[in-house]
C-alpha cells in the first residue's frame, strides 16, 4: 500500500483537508464539526495516512479550493485526482460533473441521459454519494429532479450543498423575511 499525506487547512466556510499520494488527490473533505472530528475522519477514511506540510502542487490546490470557497471564480479541473481505488461507473459519473461549470447545476437523470440510460438517475446519485473529491469534484452541483437539492454526504448535508451553491452564484442569496432566512 501506497503512503498517503493529508493536511487540513482554513477556508471561509472551516477547516477542510485534503489527502495526496503520488498520483494526486486521494480526498478532499469539508469540515466537520472540528478541526479534532476533521482529522479523526481523515484516519479514519485512510488509514495509515500521515499528517504534513503539503507540497508545492498540493498547496496550489489549498490556495485554488479556498478561492473558490471564499466566492472567486476559479477552475478547479487542472487538479489531479486519483482515482485508482474509484469504480469505473464513479469515473465516468465524475468526468461529467466534473465539467458542469461554476454557477451552474446538472440533474442526476441528466448526467444518466450523457451516460446513455435514463435509468442509471439512482446509481447516478449513490456514486456521487460516495464522491471522495468533493469540492474539486463537484457533486453539489448535481441535482434532483425539479431543482430539488437530493442528497448532500458532506457534513452538514443538505445546508452546505446549498451554502456551496450560493457561493459559486448558483443560487441567489437567501432574503431575511418577517421570520428570519427564509
Amino acid at each position: 500500500m501506497k503512503l498517503l499525506s493529508f493536511t487540513l487547512f482554513e477556508t471561509a466556510i472551516g477547516a477542510c483537508a485534503l489527502a495526496w499520494g503520488d498520483k494526486g488527490l486521494v480526498s478532499v473533505q469539508l469540515p466537520s464539526a472540528d478541526a479534532k472530528a476533521l482529522r479523526a475522519r481523515m484516519q479514519r477514511l485512510l488509514p495509515g495516512a500521515v499528517e504534513v506540510q503539503p507540497p508545492v502542487e498540493v498547496q496550489k490546490a489549498i490556495a485554488a479550493i479556498q478561492a473558490l470557497l471564499a466566492g472567486e471564480t476559479i477552475d478547479l479541473s487542472w487538479i489531479e485526482l486519483d482515482m485508482a481505488n474509484v469504480p469505473e461507473f464513479n469515473r465516468r459519473v465524475y468526468a461529467i460533473a466534473r465539467a458542469i461549470p461554476r454557477g451552474a447545476t446538472m440533474t442526476y437523470g441528466a448526467i444518466a441521459n450523457q451516460l446513455g440510460d435514463p435509468q442509471l438517475a439512482r446509481a447516478v446519485g449513490q456514486a456521487m454519494g460516495q464522491n471522495p473529491f468533493t469540492i474539486v469534484m463537484p457533486c453539489h452541483r448535481v441535482m434532483a429532479a425539479g431543482g430539488k437539492f437530493g442528497g448532500f454526504s458532506a457534513h452538514g448535508g443538505v445546508d452546505t450543498k446549498r451554502r456551496l451553491l450560493r457561493i459559486e452564484g448558483a443560487l441567489p442569496e437567501e432574503q431575511p423575511t418577517l421570520f428570519g432566512l427564509g
